[in-house]
């Protein structure tokens, strides 16, 4: 298969990936956690890739993403009843803490000569929700943060957890809304050391990233319920792009969001059609319909005999 060639050149030539055995043993134990407890399981992706220029990295490129909807769907999956495992992008947006201001900790907290610190009252309610729900989480087991900074990162992660899923096999879902950059510099072929400005103009070849969903849905998770992210900023073009991917990729929902409109509305495109679901009274976030919808499919999904 030409796609996984170009998936194993990719990850062959990629850097050494920091604790990686560690990663290894986590992410398997969890899996098993919930395997043994038949669990539903969403491996969440948040946040957006960088890209190195330089292998002892200074300068980078870097993909648009706050993690708000990666953040807001692992709290929704959570209380759907999911076991979460959030990979996120380092200083990205964090489950339960979304409505924390920018600078949280010098913010939410003032000096008490009886306590040193405490939360002070406006944030107190938030606070409160968002360390007791994270609380709950955590000595429950239900969810697990893997961070990753950059793109050879990122689906090396990625490759660890999908491989993992077999234990679970269509109780596993895979909801991949990081950013991931479309085009990189190979490690082998990035200089050691940084870019100089002295030579004046930079003109940089970057390559093609191999499509990491394709393998995922027929080699590293082929039994798992998929569902991956099309933006766009052209909203014409949107919707013919998400039918292009769920046909050229296998996955069972694409979720199509237009940047100027991608907080209060996305459609899903699946093999039956197009779903608009949007931010309402009822659902105060757009993300509490879109998983409300999702789980609705996995369901459907597990009680066919066959695949899509």
């Amino acid at each position: 298969m030409a796609a996984g060639c170009a998936v194993e050149a990719f990850f062959e030539t990629a850097p050494i990936l920091k604790d990686e055995d560690a990663i290894k043993q986590t992410v398997e134990t969890f899996f098993h956690q919930h395997y043994v407890q038949h669990s539903r399981l969403a491996c969440v992706t948040s946040g957006g890739t960088t890209v190195p220029l330089e292998r002892r990295c200074v300068r980078f490129i870097d993909n648009f993403s706050s993690g708000n909807r990666g953040a807001a769907s692992t709290e929704y999956f959570l209380k759907a009843g999911y076991a979460v495992i959030f990979l996120y992008r380092r200083g990205t947006v964090q489950p339960f803490c979304r409505s924390a201001p920018e600078d949280a900790l010098l913010t939410c907290l003032e000096p008490d000569d009886y306590l040193g610190v405490k939360v002070r009252r406006v944030f107190s309610f938030d606070v409160e929700q968002a360390v007791r729900s994270n609380h709950e989480a955590l000595v429950q087991h239900k969810i697990l943060k893997v961070p990753y900074t950059t793109l050879f990162e990122y689906l090396q992660i990625l490759r660890i957890i999908a491989s993992a899923s077999f234990r679970l096999q269509r109780l596993a879902m895979f909801y991949l809304a990081a950013a991931v950059s479309d085009f990189y510099v190979p490690w082998e072929s990035m200089g050691e050391h940084k870019i100089q400005s002295a030579g004046g103009s930079l003109a940089m070849q970057l390559a093609s990233v191999p499509k990491m969903i394709k393998v995922l849905r027929e080699i590293w998770a082929p039994l798992a319920f998929c569902v991956s992210f099309k933006l766009e900023t052209d909203q014409t073009i949107l919707i013919q792009k998400a039918k292009d991917a769920l046909s050229k990729y296998g996955v069972h929902a694409v979720v199509a969001n237009e940047l100027s409109t991608r907080r209060n509305k996305v459609t899903v495109v699946t093999h039956e059609g197009e779903v608009v679901i949007e931010k309402t009274e009822q659902h105060p976030d757009v993300e509490m319909g879109l998983v409300e919808y999702l789980c609705g499919k996995h369901t459907e999904f597990l009680n066919k005999q066959e695949e899509y």
